[in-house]
């Protein structure tokens, strides 16, 4: 179900109910764009039955999903039919159109062609964990990422969040893993990984498939070249690619929890297992990464913007907080 991660903590003076939620997603659902409309999103019902409920719970884990739609209109089929246009006033008139004439006929070009065009549909699994107040979406983009948390921030009352941080910056954790070959309690080091130099160089080197307790990746990192991406696996049940940005991509449950899952299939099945792993590999990471940082919610309710790793997502009107982690010793 998550094939990626990333994590929020929720404002612990947030105490909204599967109700409120329900009530606030139903204010903003899913519409298919219209003719000449090029983008389109809200929240459909996750068990994707119509006329469903947009806040399921299941095992005490709330689970949202949020859809977007986009027009595809490739920029050379826009560019020819301005070009026609722009022909067609030459023919008629006798002269070129002027910057402006030319970006108004690239607007009346557009709505020509976009009921025409095809789209495209995308979602994302969005999870809240009431009892441990984190927020898991199921991206590893966080532009994408950002636009879901404003519109949980814009819709609930009071809700807030703010991007996990950690004591250890996960840079710095893989880094050291790296050097002493030994992957923290619980965890293993599997197969891939990629590092890049922080100099002007910006010089890239990728293993695949590739053991990683050698000499020559030792060699790269002494050198400067800090990891961005390491394959890992964790208690045998659950393999994932970290990030240096701290996000979880490429999750994939191993036989252990499949076998022990069975054949039963379904939409709570499937809830369960995903979340029931994840909400113990989790704490386990920011363990293995010392701890959670000094990262913290603002208490006022209000409206704020998302600062990405740089700060805080609230319902309050609040100063950005640096959250840039200072390097733990190991």
């Amino acid at each position: 179900m998550f094939k990626n991660m990333i994590v929020y903590r929720i404002a612990a003076q947030w105490q909204g109910s599967l109700e409120q939620v329900e009530a606030a997603l139903q204010k903003a659902p899913f519409q298919p764009c219209g003719a000449t409309q090029e983008q389109s999103s809200g929240w459909v019902p996750p068990r994707g039955e119509a006329h469903g409920l947009l806040a399921e719970s299941v095992g005490g884990q709330w689970i949202l999903r949020f859809m977007s739609e986009s027009k595809m209109l490739p920029a050379s089929v826009l560019n020819r039919k301005v070009q026609e246009k722009a022909d067609a006033i030459e023919l008629e008139f006798g002269r070129k159109p002027g910057k402006k004439e030319k970006r108004d006929l690239k607007d009346e070009a557009k709505l020509d062609l976009l009921p025409m065009a095809f789209t495209k549909q995308s979602s994302m699994w969005v999870w809240i964990d009431p009892q441990a107040q984190l927020l898991v979406l199921d991206t590893g983009a966080q532009g994408k990422a950002d636009e879901v948390v404003s519109l949980l921030v814009e819709s609930l009352q009071g809700f807030g969040v703010a991007l996990v941080d950690t004591q250890t910056s996960a840079q710095a954790a893989m880094a050291h893993w790296l050097l002493t070959q030994e992957a923290p309690a619980g965890f293993s080091i599997d197969r891939e990984c990629e590092l890049k130099a922080a100099d002007e160089s910006k010089a890239v080197v990728r293993y695949a498939r590739h053991p990683l307790d050698i000499d020559e990746v030792k060699q790269h990192v002494e050198h400067g070249k800090l990891p961005t991406k390491l394959a890992m696996t964790w208690d045998e049940r659950v393999s994932f690619v970290l990030t240096d940005a701290l996000q979880v991509k490429k999750i994939a449950l191993l036989d252990a929890v499949l076998d022990q899952a069975g054949d039963e299939g379904g939409f709570d099945t499937d809830v369960a297992i995903a979340t029931g792993e994840l909400s113990k590999l989790i704490p386990d990471l920011f363990t293995a990464l010392g701890g959670e940082g000094r990262t913290a919610v603002g208490d006022a309710v209000g409206t704020a913007v998302p600062a990405g790793r740089k700060g805080v997502v609230t319902g309050a009107a609040s100063a950005p907080v640096d959250t840039a982690p200072e390097e733990a010793p190991f």
